[in-house]
């Protein structure tokens, strides 16, 4: 057997595979030997089947599958010896021998010839001298004061006041202003009102009022067809807009009271006894999440650097064959589109296992059901910040979260790059640098 390959230019080359009889035909003796034992035909007794009568039957069929198997074996080899960094997978090349031109009679001389892909070579952009700003983000005023906002609306009860008045939910009939036509009872979110007048108008209404309103104006097509409790299309192509809207009841979200009771239910009991405190819990809170804001951005920019740094050229025509070859219902046009992106997701891949390499990292299988755990757990907060959930509840979930695929090489991929940002955060110069969270909105804007 003899393989060799030859570069076309710096990112195509070729795969030649040359088999000789002597090459394939011991393999291929074992297996059709393997299946005369095994065989189960009409006329001969269980693992008796004569191994001529195997190889005059099957034999061809055999010997085409053994040598793809040994072709593609030697050829993951031949890659994985000579380093060579393919992008995809090789593609067979068409030419005057194919399999047609074989008498596959064991004597045969086999040469297939395979294209690939060969990642460029370029230097990782990143060093000691690369510098990047890490914002410490402090939480304003007006963050705080909605954050606050939000805690004391999710505690709080909800209440029937005889007047309107805005945000509150009015529970009321619409009913179009045509004979036999729409009419709905259903409860209607004055916040979710467009228009400025007609919001106004709903202010200052008592039980059995009625308005005029124009729904089209007032609310957004996917507002209006769950409101009225038909299709988007529908909604869209409504050939009357004016409604009545008779108001049946109010319905307002009162805040809760600051005092010790809101407090329990936020924290474990007794652990916040005064506003001052709980001012300073839940700046603790806003600015931990805002760490992950600020990971974000250094990410964000770390990336774009990388990018921009990398200006190399890869196997296009190569890579959109073999995307055509392994997604055969994807459209040339559909191809084209996301190519593009394809690239650019590749190009960071590519950049990221460089680094694994050159910084011999290692994603182990614990730091996988470490980061999953981690996303429980703020599911689980996200929902109930008093619910405490074990660490061996958190490895059950992880575990079950694990054991689908798709999510588990989601996880994969999520902790790779994490390991690779952490690795970065140390390779380069970091200025931290403290801003506000209504300016760091802004930054890229």
């Amino acid at each position: 057997m003899n393989i060799t390959h030859q570069n076309i230019d710096d990112v195509n080359a070729v795969i030649t595979v040359d088999l000789a009889p002597e090459d394939y035909n011991p393999q291929v003796d074992l297996i059709i030997k393997d299946q005369a034992k095994k065989a189960k035909l009409p006329g001969f007794r269980p693992g008796m089947v004569p191994v001529g009568h195997i190889r005059r039957t099957y034999g061809k069929s055999i010997l085409f599958d053994e040598i793809n198997k040994i072709v593609n074996d030697k050829i993951a080899s031949y890659i994985g010896e000579n380093k060579l960094e393919v992008l995809g997978q090789p593609l067979p090349i068409d030419n005057e021998t194919d399999a047609s031109t074989y008498n596959w009679d064991y004597a045969d001389t086999f040469n297939f010839k395979y294209e690939i892909g060969i990642a460029p070579e370029f230097e990782v952009p990143f060093s000691a001298e690369t510098e990047f700003t890490a914002y410490d983000i402090k939480a304003d005023a007006k963050t705080l004061e909605e954050r606050v906002k939000n805690l004391r609306r999710s505690y709080g009860k909800m209440t029937n006041p005889e007047t309107s008045e805005e945000g509150d939910v009015l529970y009321a009939t619409l009913k179009q202003d045509k004979e036999d036509g729409i009419e709905k009872t259903t409860s209607v979110r004055t916040d979710l009102i467009e228009d400025a007048k007609i919001k106004k108008s709903l202010i200052g209404l008592k039980s059995d009022d009625t308005v005029k309103i124009d729904v089209k104006k007032a609310f957004k097509v996917a507002d209006l067809a769950r409101i009225l409790g038909i299709t988007e299309e529908e909604a869209e192509n409504l050939d009357v807009t004016k409604f009545d809207l008779t108001v049946k009841n109010i319905n307002r979200l009162e805040e809760s009271e600051i005092n010790q009771e809101f407090f329990d239910k936020l924290f474990p009991a007794g652990e916040v006894t005064s506003e001052e405190e709980f001012t300073k819990k839940v700046t603790e809170e806003v600015e931990n999440l805002f760490k992950q804001n600020s990971d974000q951005k250094l990410r964000n920019d770390i990336y774009t650097f990388g990018m921009e740094k990398v200006d190399v050229k890869f196997p296009d025509e190569f890579l959109k064959r073999w995307l055509k070859a392994t997604n055969p219902k994807i459209t040339d046009e559909e191809l084209e589109e996301g190519f593009a992106d394809f690239i650019n997701n590749l190009k960071w891949t590519i950049i990221e296992n460089r680094i694994i390499t050159g910084n011999n990292l290692e994603v182990k299988y614990d730091e996988v059901v470490n980061l999953a755990k981690e996303r429980i757990y703020s599911q689980i907060k996200m929902y109930n910040m008093n619910d405490e959930p074990t660490d061996e509840q958190l490895n059950q979930y992880a575990v079950q979260l694990l054991q689908d695929r798709e999510q588990a090489n989601r996880l994969f991929e999520e902790a790779k790059a994490l390991k690779v940002f952490d690795n970065l955060k140390q390779t380069v110069k970091l200025k931290s640098k403290k801003i506000d969270y209504d300016k760091f909105e802004k930054l890229d804007k």
